[in-house]
């Protein structure tokens, strides 16, 4: 008869489960280690373009309404919702000519759109930052409408 301290057959359970066990935490590791060395990031990165395009284009809707109809003496303010901030960073929204262009500080999130104003409108100028109250005012001068962002 064999003695209990020589019968081995008790071990293969914890063994087994032990290695059951190591493969869950390698592949929970693998799995971790390529979600958010590649995928994670990447689609940050593709949702931080989208937020830019569609806060561009709100806020060039929103200036663009600003300008009174048909009005060449006119003061108008109004103020725009942007979010704080795009994929977790702060940003800005500046003026270049008649374009209004977002800028990150990834380089891979950006946008841009060309404002649709109406000739009387002389000048557009200003920059708007992510975390103010940006306001959009029109105002009249002597050479027409001036478009001025402020935070």
């Amino acid at each position: 008869m064999r003695r209990p301290e020589e019968d081995g057959r008790a071990m293969s359970p914890v063994v087994g489960k032990a290695l059951e066990s190591a493969l869950v935490v390698l592949f929970v590791g693998l799995l971790t280690t390529v979600l958010f060395g590649n995928v994670v990031p990447a689609y940050r990165t593709a949702a931080g373009g989208e937020l830019a395009e569609r806060t561009v284009v709100g806020a060039a809707d929103r200036i663009e309404a600003a300008v009174p109809p048909a009005a060449h003496d006119a003061t108008v303010r109004r103020r725009a919702d942007l979010p704080r901030t795009i994929s977790g960073a702060a940003y800005r929204l500046r003026l270049d000519g008649r374009r209004l262009v977002l800028d990150h500080p990834n380089p891979d999130i950006g946008a841009a759109t060309r404002l649709a104003l109406p000739d009387r409108v002389a000048a557009v100028e200003g920059v708007w930052e992510s975390g103010g109250e940006p306001t959009v005012t029109v105002r009249s001068e002597d050479a027409g409408l001036v478009v001025v962002l402020r935070s």
